[in-house]
Order: structure tokens, then C-alpha cells, then sequence
């Protein structure tokens, strides 16, 4: 069975965020990027599905910043193979253009299952999986929190509220969102990573080209007011506790 898990990276939100000139995105050139975490939890469970002896992975990114550390980082954790789809996308790209750019990779490379990252945190419309498998044309499982074998296909574990499980048996071509994995992301030290460059194995294949508009078009962006103020106690001990009383009383808690 191939597996292929699509890659993306997200803004590090411990960042200070600054709003580009259009104030339609936030800027980006000098920001930090990651993995997209709910990517790395479903590299995790293809990855468990390697370890049980039923699958090869391969993962898949578009050009993006530190997107190689990502890539190299799947590969020393046991991925098969690393696929960079190189493009300019240092604009961002939203989740439709993502996904269309998926399917027509994804039709001519051939897989048995899709496992991606249930959502996106910074694409209002960032479910890309159920996108995906409708321009596959294949079923879509969302917010799986269990992939495994079963028989010549998977059994797909779903979570709904109130911690109701539903358990579905997945066989063909499938794309599976994947909330979290059965057990934490594995944890890959730097030097196993630097070991992966230097063996390479990434591959490198132009991204084709999609036009695709975006389900939901950003008209303006606005920076959050601040309504309200820290006030910083100096003094003593007892002048500190008094202005602490009075603003007690002055908020109406204490009277």
C-alpha cells in the first residue's frame, strides 16, 4: 500500500505578526515557518502504518520556506521518499490551489491512501483534504484520530463530540484527515536529520500549473485594539496591596 502524506508549512505563531502594506496577509519575509501540526500528526500515523509492515510513505511539499527541513525530517523518521513540488509560492497559496495542485500530482504518482493534516490554522478555508478528494474523486474521511490495517484496506477511526468514536472500514483510493495520531509524533534528533540531506533522496518535480480561485477571497485584515491596559503596582508592599483594593472597588468587585 503507498501512502502519500502532503506537507505544509504554517507561520510560527510565537512571532510577532505584521500585516503587509494591502493589510490583506501578514508579511512574510521575515517570519519563521513550521510543519503544519495536524500534517505532522498524520505523517506519525502513516508512519505507524509503515512500522506495521503494510505500507510505504511518501511525502509530498510545495516549494515553501524551510519546506527541506520538513522534507529531510520525514525521511530520517522513516519516510521512503521525499517529493518537493517546486514553484514560486512565497506569496502563500491558498487550500484550493493547494489541493488542485495535489490531485494533479497525486494522478500521475499513483497511491492507495492520502493521509493529511485535518486543517490548516491560517487558511479560513483550510480544509484541504475534503478539497482534494473532491477533485480526486475518492471518498474522504475527516477527523480521523486512528488509521490501521484491516484486511486489504483501513479501518479509520473518527472522533465527535462528547468523546463518541466511529470506526469505518476504508477500502481504494482514499483521503483521510488526520486530527491526531495514536501516538505522539516521533522525535527525530538533528543529526539523523543532517544524515538524511546528505544521503539526499529528495526529489524534485515542477509543480504544475493549476488556475484555481480561492473559496474565500481576504478583502482586509485588521490588527486587534487594544481596549484595555496593564497597570504596572509600584511602592511598598502596603502602598501596592491598597491600590490593589481600590482597583478591586473601582472594578464594582469589592465594596
Amino acid at each position: 500500500m503507498k501512502i502519500v502524506v502532503p506537507l505544509k508549512q504554517t507561520v510560527d505563531l510565537v512571532e510577532e505578526l505584521e500585516l503587509n502594506d494591502e493589510a490583506t496577509d501578514v508579511e512574510r519575509e521575515y517570519l519563521t515557518f513550521k510543519l503544519n501540526e495536524w500534517d505532522e500528526q498524520a505523517l506519525e500515523e502513516a508512519l505507524l502504518l509503515k512500522d506495521a509492515g503494510v505500507a510505504s510513505v511518501t511525502v509530498v511539499g510545495l516549494e515553501e520556506e524551510d519546506i527541506d527541513q520538513s522534507l529531510y525530517s520525514a525521511l530520517a523518521k522513516g519516510a521512503d521518499e521525499a517529493v518537493k513540488l517546486t514553484g514560486d509560492f512565497s506569496a502563500g497559496v491558498s487550500s484550493h490551489r493547494r489541493a488542485a495542485i495535489l490531485a494533479d500530482y497525486l494522478q500521475g504518482a499513483g497511491y492507495d491512501a492520502v493521509l493529511i493534516g485535518v486543517q490548516t490554522p491560517e487558511d479560513l478555508d483550510g480544509q484541504a483534504g475534503g478539497i482534494l478528494a473532491g477533485l480526486l474523486n475518492v471518498p474522504h474521511v475527516s477527523v480521523a484520530v486512528g488509521v490501521e490495517p484491516l484486511d486489504a484496506g483501513l479501518k479509520v477511526t473518527q472522533e465527535f463530540g462528547a468523546g463518541v468514536a466511529h470506526e469505518l472500514a476504508v477500502t481504494g483510493p482514499a483521503v483521510i484527515g488526520v486530527q491526531a495520531a495514536r501516538q505522539a509524533p516521533r522525535y527525530v534528533p538533528i543529526s539523523r536529520i543532517r544524515a538524511a540531506m546528505g544521503e539526499g533522496g529528495l526529489s524534485e518535480v515542477p509543480a504544475p500549473e493549476v488556475d484555481v480561485p480561492a473559496g474565500l477571497t481576504v478583502r482586509r485584515m485588521y490588527a486587534p485594539e487594544s481596549s484595555s491596559h496593564a497597570e504596572m503596582l509600584s511602592g511598598g508592599v502596603d502602598a501596592v496591596a491598597a491600590r490593589i483594593v481600590e482597583i478591586i472597588r473601582e472594578r464594582g468587585v469589592l465594596k
